[in-house]
C-alpha cells in the first residue's frame, strides 16, 4: 500500500481538494486503484449542523454519512465510491478518544494528544486500508499549516510514515504563490515559511504545488526549491484553470506531477491515456449550442452552496453538447419583484435543496411559473416540496397549503414531518439520509429517464409528501412516479402533459461524474434545450478548434 498526504499552506481555500482529486483521476488512468479521504480539524462531528455560509455544500455519502464537499471532487474525479470511513474530524476524534477513556479502554493511563489522540488519527488511515482494495490511499489535511487544530494530524501524519517506511509515503504541499501588483512580481516568502513550519513538525514535502494567478517562472522554481529542499522539477506550476475545473488533471498531467509521485513511490505503471478525459474537457469548453438554466435558491451568493448541482449540469451540459449558462436567483427577489422579472428568457428551472423558510414563497412563485409556462422544471429535495405545494395551493385550490417547516398551524399541510423524526432532539445525523431504493411507475417520465423501474438514490431530508392528500392531488392531474419499496413514502412526482417537470425528494446531484451524467440533468438539460429552439433561441456560442 502507498499512501500521499496533502497539506496545504499560507492560506486556505487553494483547491488541495481538487489538487488530490486530479491526481487520483490521472494515477487511475496509470492503472491503479485509488481511495481518497479528508482530514477535517474542527471540531464539529460532521459538517451536518454547518451552516452553508460557513461550510458549503453538505455532501452525503451512499452509508449515510454527511461529509465535506471535497469528497464530492473525489468521487466525480475517481471511480471510488466513499464510505464515513473517508471523512476524520477532530470532533469524532476526541469523541471517540473520551468514549474509549470512560469506558476504561485506557486501563488507568493518562489521556494525551501523544500517543491517544494521533493513534486515533493513525487508525483511521489503517481502517480505511484495511476496507478497500487500492494500490493508494490519498490523504487531504484540511485547514493551513499552522492552525494550532491542525497539528495533531500532522504529527499523526509524521508518525504513520515512520511506522510504515517513508518509502512507501509521499508529502506534497498545496502552497499560494502571491502576486504582488505594486512590486510586479511574484513571492516566494509566504511559501518558505509555511514548509519551514511543516520541517519543524518533522514532515518534509516531496512535492510543492504552487497555487498562482500568473505562470511560475524557471527562477521563482529554482528558489522554492533551494530553500524548500526538494527536486526542482518536483515544484509544480497549478495556475488557475481559465474554462473548467477539468482542465485541473491534464495542467497537472502537463507538469509530470503523475510520473514524479510514480518515481517517489516505486510504482511502475504505463503511461495514462488522456483521450476519454480530453474529450469530455472539449465538450464542456466548446460546446456547439447554450442553454439558461435558473438556479433559484437562499444561498445563491455562495459558489459552493450548490457546488455538486453545478457540477451535474456541466456533465449534462458535455452530455447535450451545450454550455449551460447559470442565472443564480435568489428566491427573496422572486419575492419581492415575482418571476417575470427573472424568469423570462430562462430555458429550465431548478429548485435545489434547503432547510428554512427563507425564500419559500419566491421558490413556489418559480415554480408555479415553470409549470404553467411549459418550462423545463426540475427540484430537489425541497424543490420537490416546493412544487407539491405549489401544486395543491393552485391546482388542487388547498388554500394555505404548506409544509409544517414553514407553517405549524397550515389547514392543509401537504408537507409533514417523517414519522420518524417526531420525537428528535439531536440535529445531527438524525435526518433520513444515505441510500435508499424507489420504485418507478412504468411509463413514466422517470422511468424513461433511467431505463428501469428500481433505482437507488442518497437521501437527506426530514419532511415528506403528506400521503392525506395523495388521492386529492392525483385526482387533479399530479403524478406520483417514483415510491417507497413499501409505498409508504412518496419519492418523485410529475406533471403530465408538460414538457419537463420532475421534482424528486432525494439528491441526484450525489451520483453525477463526467463520463457518466446522471439521467435527470442530462434530460432536464435536454428539455431545457428543446424549450430553447421552439420558444426563445438566443445566439449560440461558436465551436473552436481545439
Amino acid at each position: 500500500m502507498k499512501y500521499i498526504f496533502v497539506t496545504g499552506g499560507v492560506v486556505s481555500s487553494l483547491g488541495k481538494g481538487l489538487a488530490a482529486a486530479s491526481l487520483g483521476t490521472l494515477l487511475e488512468y496509470r492503472g491503479l486503484r485509488v481511495i481518497l479521504q479528508k482530514f477535517d480539524p474542527y471540531l464539529n462531528v460532521d459538517p451536518g449542523t454547518m451552516s452553508p455560509f460557513q461550510h458549503g455544500e453538505v455532501y452525503v455519502l451512499d452509508d449515510g454519512a454527511e461529509t465535506d464537499l471535497d469528497l464530492g471532487h473525489y468521487e466525480r474525479f475517481t471511480d471510488c465510491v466513499l464510505s464515513r470511513l473517508n471523512n476524520l474530524t477532530s470532533g469524532q476524534v476526541y469523541e471517540a478518544v473520551i468514549k474509549k477513556e470512560r469506558k476504561g479502554d485506557y486501563l488507568g493511563k493518562t489521556v494525551q494528544v501523544i500517543p491517544h489522540v494521533t493513534d486515533e488519527i493513525k487508525e483511521r488511515i489503517h481502517a480505511v486500508a484495511k476496507a478497500s482494495d487500492v494500490d493508494v490511499i490519498i490523504t487531504e489535511i484540511g485547514g493551513t499549516t499552522g492552525d494550532i487544530e491542525g497539528l495533531p494530524f500532522l504529527e499523526a501524519l509524521r508518525q504513520f510514515a515512520h511506522d510504515v517506511g517513508h518509502k512507501n509515503v509521499a508529502f506534497i504541499h498545496v502552497t499560494l504563490i502571491p502576486f504582488i501588483k505594486a512590486a510586479g512580481e511574484l513571492k516566494t516568502k509566504p511559501t518558505q515559511q509555511s514548509v519551514a513550519r511543516l520541517r519543524e513538525i518533522g514532515i518534509q514535502p516531496q512535492i510543492i504545488i504552487c497555487r498562482s494567478e500568473r505562470p511560475v517562472e524557471d527562477d521563482i522554481r529554482e528558489k522554492i526549491s533551494m530553500f524548500c529542499n526538494v527536486e526542482r522539477d518536483a515544484v509544480i506550476e497549478f495556475q488557475d484553470v481559465k474554462d473548467s475545473i477539468y482542465e485541473a488533471p491534464l495542467k497537472l498531467y502537463e507538469q509530470r506531477l503523475d510520473q514524479i509521485v510514480c518515481e517517489r513511490l516505486s510504482l511502475t505503471t504505463p503511461e495514462p491515456d488522456l483521450t476519454e478525459w480530453k474529450a469530455f474537457v472539449n465538450r464542456v469548453i466548446y460546446p456547439s449550442q447554450s442553454v439558461r438554466i435558473a438556479v433559484v435558491g437562499k444561498y445563491i451568493e455562495l459558489q459552493d452552496a450548490y457546488k455538486s448541482i453545478y457540477e451535474s449540469l456541466t456533465h449534462a451540459g458535455a452530455a447535450n453538447d451545450c454550455r449551460v449558462l447559470l442565472q443564480k436567483i435568489d428566491a427573496e427577489f422572486i419575492e419581492e419583484n415575482g418571476p417575470d422579472s427573472s424568469l423570462s428568457g430562462i430555458d429550465g428551472v431548478l429548485i435545489p435543496g434547503g432547510f428554512g423558510d427563507r425564500g419559500t414563497e419566491g421558490k413556489i412563485a418559480a415554480a408555479q411559473y415553470a409549470r404553467e409556462h411549459g418550462v423545463p422544471y426540475l427540484g430537489l429535495c425541497l424543490g420537490m416540496q416546493i412544487a407539491t405545494i405549489e401544486f395543491a395551493r393552485n391546482v388542487c385550490g388547498l388554500e394555505r397549503a404548506n409544509s409544517t417547516e414553514f407553517s405549524k398551524g397550515t389547514p392543509h399541510p401537504v408537507i409533514c414531518l417523517l414519522e420518524e423524526q417526531k420525537g428528535v432532539k439531536d440535529m445531527g445525523a438524525t435526518m433520513r439520509l444515505g441510500t435508499w431504493e424507489t420504485h418507478l411507475k412504468p411509463g413514466s417520465k422517470a422511468a424513461e429517464l433511467y431505463g428501469q423501474t428500481q433505482i437507488s438514490e442518497r437521501h437527506r431530508h426530514r419532511y415528506e409528501f403528506n400521503q392525506n392528500y395523495r388521492q386529492q392531488m392525483e385526482e387533479a392531474g399530479l403524478l406520483i412516479s417514483g415510491n417507497s419499496p413499501d409505498g409508504n413514502l412518496a419519492e418523485i412526482i410529475e406533471v403530465p402533459n408538460h414538457p419537463f417537470f420532475v421534482a424528486v425528494q432525494f439528491h441526484p446531484e450525489f451520483h453525477s461524474k463526467p463520463m457518466s451524467p446522471h439521467p435527470l440533468f442530462s434530460g432536464f438539460v435536454a428539455a431545457a434545450l428543446q424549450y430553447r429552439h421552439t420558444h426563445q433561441p438566443h445566439p449560440q456560442p461558436q465551436p473552436e478548434p481545439v
